[in-house]
């Protein structure tokens, strides 16, 4: 099948590797695009724009950073919305409001092109190998048509309501495990007094019942980084984690809802970014603590 994917960076290139691996004839475009090289090296084709990507393609997938990424790459010069839809199927796979997801759905659909969004639990490995978490929203028939590639993405599919659906319950998915790091740090100050090898202490904190399945899934990389091992390619990285809390806080609000907790992670997470750790993988932050903040 011809497959487009907009947006090249940590996880749509690990998504276009998937998509080769599994024999599809993958177009691509990025807005930086240095970017696509070493996936037109694996087999991708590139397009000069957004508009070009869904042209050449029967599905498209987009996965980028944020809702202005969206903006200018679906309704800016060259974007999604000059192509002709008629009878394409568009995936958007991005973590943003619903609000932004509703918004385009309505965007695509006027214009007589298929919709869903799909944001995905996992990070680069599991999409990689096709085991990541696909959260949908959409209408019956789109999802119908979209559920072949996303079984190829997915170790699981949610088909969880129309559209918007998937990014309310992406926010929802990712919110504890955000706010996990800077509770996982303040654990660990606690701990950090025990004569225990960070092995040991990992492995024993990763079987309890407050332990997240990522904590047993990442557990080498986390003891690596406790012993000052910087990881070599964030998977995920604070900055992200911030635009991420930035928008679920956002998202509350305009429900009448205030999360404290999250709030104050994130104001604890700005600090960590002001200090130099902003492009750090987010597993860095317990040991980053843990050196600075000790008496």
């Amino acid at each position: 099948m011809k497959i487009g994917l907009i947006g090249t960076g940590r996880m749509g290139g690990a998504i276009v590797q998937r998509l080769l691996a599994c024999g599809h004839e993958v177009t691509i475009w990025n807005r930086s695009m240095a970017k696509t090289e070493p996936l037109v090296e694996l087999g991708a084709k590139t397009a000069p724009s957004p508009s070009a990507v869904v042209a050449a393609c029967e599905i498209t997938i987009s996965i980028l950073t944020d809702g202005a990424a969206i903006d200018s790459a679906y309704r800016g010069a060259g974007g999604v919305l000059e192509a002709d839809l008629s009878g394409k199927l568009l995936i958007e796979m991005s973590t943003v409001r619903p609000s932004t997801s509703i918004a385009l759905a309505k965007d695509i659909l006027a214009k007589g092109g298929g919709v869903i969004d799909c944001p995905v639990g996992g990070t680069v490995g599991p999409a990689r190998d096709g085991k990541l978490l696909g959260l949908v929203g959409g209408s019956d028939q789109d999802v119908a048509k979209a559920r072949p590639i996303l079984d190829q993405l997915c170790r699981r599919v949610e088909h969880v309501g129309p559209n918007g659906s998937g990014a309310t319950l992406k926010l929802s998915v990712n919110l504890p495990l955000l706010v996990f790091w800077q509770s996982f740090s303040e654990a660990l100050s606690i701990s950090s007094k025990l004569d225990i090898s960070p092995e040991r202490l990992i492995d024993i904190l990763s079987d309890t019942s407050g332990a997240p399945n990522m904590l047993k899934a990442r557990a080498p990389a986390i003891v690596a980084s406790l012993k000052g091992q910087v990881s070599p390619n964030a998977a995920f990285t604070l900055d992200n984690i911030r635009k991420d809390l930035r928008t679920m806080i956002e998202e509350a609000k305009s429900m009448g809802w205030d999360i404290p907790v999250t709030s104050a992670t994130l104001k604890e997470f700005d600090k960590t970014s002001a200090a130099g750790m902003g492009e750090a993988d987010g597993l860095e932050v317990p040991a980053w603590f843990i050196k600075t903040h000790s008496k």
